[in-house]
């Protein structure tokens, strides 16, 4: 049992490392915020508190998708993870993003003095060092499954929402609490209060922004991406160099769950080959093909005409033929 809860804290370290550094500084900063009187920081409060709530439904997300596949849902439940995702999307921007700039609007309105900031920048201080530690433990986890790619690619292909969505929101946080310092400082400098209200509303339109982002990427996995192209080249070319291929005519891959994917094959056989033979052929290239691309769950491939395929529309599988599945 020890084991196993070390290895699930391994796993979601990412997550677990987030959700440490946001209750910790969470409640300092409803406490500063009580006692100075500051509206960034009180927002920078509610920020914490939205993303403690996430990294919860993502934990909540992971534990969910990890079940094994049965009769209902034959594909198992990797998908109930991007679902939670866009949940965490939509909650950064009603709530993170809603209250942080209502509550700037509000101290706009009605500005109320600020009372001494030294509370603040110390609360500040110490959030940007935990937000800083859990940001950096996002970073190093994400670059290991990046490769060569560039930050912004590799966020767009990856399969894995709990990794970029904290790194985002970290990223966000940062820069929250650079809003909320720089906020408060013009606040005393100017001994103007609304300055403050409007570093709230700032913040809020950063969390906005991330929201969209996030939403943007959590919708593409929810209805279905394709596995990455160097995947599916790899399916293309397994299934093309066995000599009585004639030719592959389609790869169709689908994320099934972040590490496991499904793939619809249609191939052209020559016509000299049996249905006996086929089929032994069909089960050594799903054999080789799981060697190399372990995260092949599910394996369709369909013998078919090159030309039929051809004239078949992408979108919808072709009428006719007939094909095998497995699942591992």
């Amino acid at each position: 049992m020890a084991q196993t809860l070390t290895a699930r804290i391994k796993d979601d370290i990412v997550l677990y490392g987030a959700l440490a550094a946001n209750l910790g500084i969470g409640v300092a900063k409803f406490v500063a915020a009580g006692m100075t009187g500051s509206s960034s920081m009180l927002t920078e409060g509610f920020h914490s508190v939205v993303d403690s709530g996430n990294q919860v439904l993502l934990l909540y997300g992971q534990r969910k998708a990890k079940r094994p596949a049965d009769e209902a849902h034959p594909f198992g439940y990797g998908r109930e993870l991007y679902f939670w995702a866009f949940v965490v999307a939509i909650l950064i921007f009603a709530i993170g993003a809603g209250v942080s700039i209502f509550e700037g609007w509000l101290h706009i309105q009605d500005p109320e003095p600020l009372t001494t900031p030294t509370i603040n920048y110390i609360v500040l201080a110490i959030s940007f060092a935990l937000e800083g530690s859990s940001w950096t433990i996002a970073v190093r986890e994400f670059s290991k499954t990046k490769g060569d790619m560039g930050w912004w690619s590799a966020i767009h292909r990856s399969k894995d929402p709990a990794g970029f969505i904290v790194l985002f929101e970290d990223s966000a946080a940062l820069a929250g609490l650079v809003i909320a310092g720089i906020g408060i400082w013009a606040s005393h400098a100017f001994d103007d209060p609304r300055i403050d209200g409007a570093a709230s509303i700032a913040i809020g339109l950063i969390l906005a922004l991330v929201a969209v982002l996030l939403a943007r990427e959590s919708k593409g996995l929810l209805i279905g991406e394709r596995a990455d192209p160097v995947v599916i080249a790899t399916i293309r070319k397994i299934v093309a160099a066995h000599p009585a291929i004639v030719s592959v005519n389609h790869v169709r891959t689908v994320h099934a769950a972040p590490d496991s994917i499904f793939a619809a094959i249609s191939a052209d056989f020559d016509d000299s080959v049996t249905m006996g033979d086929g089929e032994t052929m069909i089960e050594t290239m799903e054999t080789e093909l799981r060697a190399a691309v372990p995260t092949l769950s599910s394996i369709y491939i369909r013998p078919e005409k090159r030309e039929n395929a051809t004239l078949a529309p992408a979108t919808a599988p072709a009428s006719g033929g007939s094909g095998i599945t497995t699942q591992g």
